[in-house]
């Protein structure tokens, strides 16, 4: 009998996790595994609000005491689920297209993208620092159209590695907020220039939230301090500030999807309804390049 996909993955699986890998990431490249244990903890929830199997895998694969990082929210796996569907709307209509995921870290898109999208043939471009890097290498498996680039996302050569014919998304999910403003400026500009009718995702933190971060009172636990977040907009100064970026041709300030529970989803509608409460929200923009 042939042994199915689903089969294959899992055998793949198996052979890459046998032994646990042990992460040693710092600084900001350290969040990736944050991030993970986050995504996973909520797709381990009988009420999901993120189907990631892979992300669970991933976890029970490494060799780190996530419990550094305290308590997790669900906040982490609803924006993952907001880039997917974005995502994924621009792959239903450029099939063969190419994802760029910057400083992509431990996330699992590619595998959750491959599961919902029909027939899906996009390629995948990561880009992340050697050590991220071999951590996938090591334990995610292979796929003939899955390729890395171990460098930064500030090294602008990855962008000659990057197929175009089909169409080009560009993902930054939790980069930007962690560059200096005229690094981020310059990295969306050189995008747009590089890639007239692409398109460009990437998430902001609150003004108000990257002040903590830059006094150093994120703390999610007495044993980790998230790292600083130089760079922050408003939605309103990301608008406008985005928007004259020279190639970009739309900025969309995109809402975050629904979560678990009625008082989150109603405080995730209110923020988005209330236009004095932009100054207190988050940016998630989608930018189209002209």
């Amino acid at each position: 009998m042939t042994a199915s996909p689903d089969d294959a993955l899992e055998n793949d699986l198996e052979n890459h996790t046998a032994a646990k890998h042990k992460a040693e990431l710092t600084g900001v490249s350290e969040t990736a595994l944050m991030t993970l244990y986050s995504r996973a903890r909520e797709a381990g929830r009988a009420d999901a609000t993120i189907s990631d199997p892979m992300a669970i895998r991933l976890v029970d694969s490494i060799d780190y005491d996530f419990t550094r990082f305290g308590s997790t929210r669900q906040d982490m796996a609803v924006r993952s689920k907001t880039f997917d569907l974005h995502t994924s709307q621009y792959l239903r209509s450029h099939p063969e297209a190419t994802v760029v995921a910057l400083a992509e870290g431990l996330q699992t898109s590619f595998w959750r993208l491959d599961a919902v999208l029909p027939e899906p043939r996009f390629r995948w471009l990561t880009v992340d620092l050697p050590p991220v890097v071999d951590i996938r290498r090591a334990l995610l498996p292979e796929s003939p159209r899955i390729e890395y680039r171990a460098q930064s996302a500030l090294d602008y050569s990855w962008m000659d590695a990057v197929d175009t014919s089909h169409g080009v998304i560009i993902t930054a999910e939790g980069l930007l907020m962690y560059l200096q403003p005229e690094e981020a400026f310059a990295l969306i500009g050189e995008c747009a220039a590089r890639f007239p009718g692409g398109r460009m995702m990437f998430d902001l933190t609150p003004k108000w939230f990257a002040g903590l971060a830059q006094r150093g009172r994120l703390r999610p636990s007495r044993r980790y301090t998230v790292p600083t977040m130089p760079f922050a907009l408003t939605p309103d100064e990301a608008v406008a500030q985005l928007s004259a970026i020279p190639g970009v041709a739309a900025v969309h300030d995109v809402p975050l999807e629904s979560g678990r529970g009625w008082l989150f989803n109603h405080a995730i509608e209110l923020l988005y309804a209330t236009s004095l409460l932009n100054s207190v929200r988050g940016t998630t923009a989608l930018l189209k390049f002209g």
